[in-house]
């Protein structure tokens, strides 16, 4: 078993608490070292008690599934002696009401595109085969109950659109 910590740090500064006044940024210490802002997402809790710089929870969490499902995908595609050479990926999350009436992120997709370079190169149907490997394998998709779809971008159909086939 292993133990994740994060350290979440807010002082109310003498704003007006009990107004709701106050400012929702804070710091998020993880236990490796990093610091990052955090804040309430303006979507929920308007400017400026909250800050857009800050990384919401909404955000950190459709950040945690991609960054996942990135790093079983690099995994498994060494594993079957594919070179990656880029992985990018514009993850989004939508809020909206779950089927119990609650605000949730109701669904994060994934969009991974993923360059090679060097030796043998995966089909499509390789790529596919790796990416639902990742999901199943990833820790985070196993512990949500969030539809979590992957939509792989690939680069020949991106040109194809371009060029307005």
């Amino acid at each position: 078993m292993a133990r994740y910590t994060a350290q979440v740090l807010w002082q109310r500064d003498g704003a007006d608490f009990t107004g709701n006044r106050y400012s929702r940024r804070h710091r998020l210490r993880f236990d490796g070292g990093a610091d990052v802002l955090g804040s309430a997402s303006p979507h929920v809790v308007p400017q400026p008690m909250s800050d857009p710089a800050g990384v919401d929870p909404e955000e950190a969490f459709v950040a945690a599934l991609a960054s996942c499902h990135m790093l079983w995908f690099l995994a498994l595609a060494a594993r079957r002696g594919y070179t990656v050479e880029r992985y990018a990926d514009d993850a989004e999350g939508v809020m909206a009401r779950n089927a119990a009436g609650r605000m949730a992120i109701t669904q994060v997709t994934l969009r991974p595109r993923v360059d090679f370079s060097g030796g043998p190169q995966p089909a499509r149907e390789e790529i596919a085969a790796l990416h639902h490997q990742a999901h199943e394998e990833c820790f985070i998709a196993n512990s949500v109950t969030s539809d979590v779809r992957c939509e792989p971008v690939h680069a020949d159909l991106e040109a194809g659109r371009a060029a307005g086939q």
